[in-house]
């Protein structure tokens, strides 16, 4: 019996680098299975370093070209020399309204971004991407709202990158070496684990093309690119997801991974 072809896949992230820790693997995953991919990041100008870097990354997972919504790092004036709002105090009407063009110009069957908690760290720009993909991919599939962003689309599922205490393994002792909380899910919330151990290589490639990033002792990717190969894999080679609303369509694919 013929598999059933992998779903679109576009991701919606904070910041550059978090596409490739936390959905690498997939984002790698469906490409090799022929899907298209996207991701959508929420910070960072196009005109920025680390925008060049993201577009080095994510031709390394093979999916498009970066789409950025153009605001602010919370933490980081440099990231928008324009002078651009940052994420967190960007109006959400807008900010939900930018990304609601891009899911209705790209139509991706599912959609995977940050969890409630803004991930093991809970930066503030992570959970703010977060609330603005809940309301973003529920507002994509109503005409009536925002009808001057495209034709409406509903994805048919979204879907939260997240860790529960079980699944922190080596990354959690790696934080907390520099400094860094831990924020795990209860083991209940991870509705999906996914072996992306086929795709490690890439992954770790996209990762380590974030080069700013690998330059900064207390950022994950400098500390992923510091250890043993095996330490380094046995972190990355499994991605954790959290399938949250909307449910499926009937008929429509609704897997993230075969």
């Amino acid at each position: 019996m013929n598999q059933p072809p992998f779903p679109s896949l576009m991701g919606v992230f904070a910041h550059p680098d978090d596409e490739s820790l936390l959905a690498g693997g997939v984002l790698a995953q469906h490409h090799a299975a022929g899907a298209r991919t996207c991701v959508v990041t929420a910070t960072w100008v196009p005109t920025s370093h680390r925008a060049a870097e993201l577009a080095d990354a994510l031709n390394v997972l093979g999916a498009d070209v970066p789409r950025l919504l153009g605001y602010a790092d919370a933490r980081n004036p440099a990231s928008a020399p324009d002078g651009a709002v940052r994420l967190v105090d960007a109006p959400l009407d807008e900010a939900v309204g930018r990304l609601v063009a891009h899911i209705r110009e790209v139509r991706p069957d599912i959609v995977v971004g940050h969890n409630a908690l803004g991930q093991l760290t809970g930066h503030r720009d992570h959970r703010r991407a977060h609330q603005i993909t809940l309301l973003a991919v529920e507002a994509a599939g109503l005409p009536h709202l925002y009808p001057d962003a495209g034709e409406p689309w509903q994805p048919t599922a979204l879907y939260a990158a997240t860790h529960s205490q079980s699944g922190v393994g080596r990354l959690g002792p790696l934080l907390q070496s520099v400094g860094k909380t831990l924020l795990a899910v209860p083991e209940a919330y991870v509705t999906t684990t996914v072996d992306v151990s086929p795709w490690a290589a890439a992954k770790m490639e996209a990762i380590l093309a974030h080069r700013s990033e690998i330059a900064r002792e207390r950022s994950l990717p400098g500390l992923l690119a510091r250890l043993p190969e095996a330490e380094r894999d046995e972190i990355i080679s499994t991605e954790y997801f959290t399938r949250l609303t909307p449910g499926p369509a009937p008929g429509a694919p609704h897997r993230l991974i075969a």
